[in-house]
């Protein structure tokens, strides 16, 4: 295997990832009302609104400028300050494109890429660290909209999905 199929494998894993993740927020946004979609628990806290807007602006920062060379034009602060209401349809459009282009740039990644080491947010990393920074992240905000949106919807929320075997985790 030479370094380029190796940086190949780790740019389709990290698109798997994305993609199971927007699933999960896609899921969870289709059982959300706007207001529900900008509702902060205490005002201090984000709604998934702003956490839609910070996956937008990682993942085009990290992947979309950060590796592919993009220009940087990263508003971190606005992405917390909004209060909306973004219609949801608007918020997933916006994740949705950002994350093709991320997935474009990762279907491309070679090892010299993984290798070199750039300047993003202030931090001098390898484009593998900013891979395993984003890609984690974006997960890691993925079940934080799961967990807030069943905190709003209760016995409401339906799952995606349920085990049905008992290899799966199904009763007997």
């Amino acid at each position: 295997m030479t370094a380029d199929e190796l940086a190949a494998m780790v740019g389709t894993a990290a698109t798997h990832e994305l993609d199971t993740a927007l699933e999960r927020i896609k899921h969870c946004l289709d059982q959300l009302t706007d207001e529900q979609i900008w509702h902060r628990h205490q005002p201090g806290l984000n709604s998934i609104g702003n956490l839609i807007l910070h996956l937008c602006g990682n993942l085009r920062q990290w992947i979309v400028a950060g590796i592919g060379g993009a220009s940087d034009d990263r508003n971190r602060p606005a992405e917390f300050a909004e209060q909306g209401p973004i219609p949801k349809e608007e918020l997933m459009r916006s994740l949705e494109v950002v994350a093709e282009e991320a997935k474009w740039v990762l279907a491309g990644v070679n090892a010299r890429q993984l290798a070199e080491v750039r300047r993003i947010q202030g931090f001098d990393v390898t484009g593998v660290a900013a891979i395993f920074d984003s890609v984690p992240h974006f997960r890691g905000h993925t079940q934080e909209i799961v967990h807030m949106t069943r905190l709003q919807l209760g016995d409401s929320y339906k799952f995606a999905w349920t085990p049905t075997t008992p290899e799966q985790g199904a009763p007997v």
